[in-house]
């Protein structure tokens, strides 16, 4: 660490595990590196996350970012520290009727055409792989290589790493103003940047108002042990289509095995809110919806329930890239519930574009431009 350090090449403000992935990535490109956060690494809305490394195909874009994610998740995943807890235990999209499996074999035909592995399990197999589950459901699509890890680790590691590459750390200051080429702290001091990136999730459109950012609740549900009893990510196919495909406050069934047999329920959405307090019914039904797949839920310990409230964008993807107000003030937020699985591959393509490098994706489809007629606040 460098306390005197007043200048540098890019200054990241944010150090959850988005910020701290990018850290990580400056510093090994040899970018003269600061990473800032008010509290320590991981311990805001990345402590709040599920940790579901996963691919999505809800958009080709979103699909190239989350298979990009996954691909440096699983090259890294033998060397990761073990409290980061890395499991490959695979993800089980299950498909509760006929409909839904016709869904399955659409989908298992993109994963295989991308080189993704996935396989359909009928009624029996996915019995099989997961006993537990009421027995009236029609399959699944089984994703063999996503996994689960334990987000606020995974941060720690990366800034740990970044600091070990040369980037300053500067915790527990709070940033009070960002204005091109320079950061000013709530304690008087400053640091000129030539890159600034915020990464701050939902905090970001407090330096910088007006970012097409939202906030989208979610509620958690940790159980005590119970090893054995979940063995893979469980996630209800109809999240995808219809549990969660509006604005209206929804549930889902989405449960992961903890290493240690622990069981993380959810989940929930609600968009627009404004505070992290518990909405009880909601948690009710969340709860509800669970056991309708997983009736041993109903009996086991809960030990402790909370919420995040994440950030989001309109049209689902995160917003990576120079802003529209000025072109040395960059963003890496808006991943909604996916920034623990997009961690590296927005990582990857900060750095890159910093660096004048050729990115392993298009990065245009997460540039914040995309918002530009509806970004209309000021920097100086």
């Amino acid at each position: 660490m460098n306390p005197a350090l007043t200048r540098c090449d890019v200054a990241i403000v944010g150090a959850g595990i988005i910020g701290s992935a990018c850290a990580e990535a400056c510093a090994a490109g040899g970018l003269n590196t600061v990473l800032i956060d008010s509290d320590f690494p991981g311990g805001g809305i990345t402590a709040c996350g599920m940790g579901h490394i996963v691919v999505m195909d809800d958009s080709a874009a979103q699909w190239a970012l989350t298979a990009r994610s996954r691909e440096l998740w699983m090259r890294r995943a033998a060397s990761l520290p073990d409290d980061i807890e890395y499991d490959a235990c695979g993800t089980l999209w299950i498909a509760a009727n006929r409909a839904e499996m016709d869904a399955v074999e659409e989908k298992v035909a993109m994963y295989r055409q991308h080189d993704v592995h996935a396989q359909i399990l009928n009624s029996a197999e996915l019995a099989r792989a997961e006993p537990d589950l009421i027995s009236r459901l029609s399959g699944a699509l089984l994703v063999r290589d996503d996994a689960v890890i334990y987000p606020p680790a995974a941060a720690q590691h990366f800034a740990a790493n970044a600091a070990t590459l040369g980037a300053v750390m500067r915790f527990g200051q709070r940033v009070q103003v960002i204005e091109p080429g320079r950061i000013y702290f709530v304690d008087g001091t400053m640091l000129d940047a030539e890159r600034i990136v915020v990464a701050a999730g939902l905090a970001s459109n407090d330096l910088l108002p007006n970012l097409p950012l939202r906030a989208r609740k979610g509620h958690l549900v940790i159980s005590d042990r119970y090893p054995g009893r979940v063995r893979h990510q469980l996630v209800e196919l109809g999240y995808l289509h219809s549990a969660h495909a509006s604005d209206a406050d929804s549930v889902a069934f989405n449960v992961q095995p903890r290493r240690n047999g622990q069981i993380l329920i959810g989940s929930s959405r609600q968009f627009d809110a404004t505070d992290t307090a518990i909405d009880a019914p909601l948690l009710a039904h969340m709860l509800e919806r669970a056991v309708g797949f997983l009736p041993f839920l109903r009996d086991v310990q809960v030990l402790r329930s909370w919420t995040g409230l994440r950030p989001a964008t309109r049209d689902g993807l995160p917003l990576i890239g120079p802003s529209a107000q000025h072109a040395s003030i960059w963003l890496a937020t808006g991943h909604e519930g996916l920034g623990i699985t997009t961690a590296t591959a927005t990582a990857e393509l900060i750095a890159a574009q910093l660096l004048g490098r050729t990115c392993a994706i298009p990065p245009a489809p997460y540039w914040p431009t995309r918002f530009a007629s509806e970004t209309t606040h000021a920097v100086a």
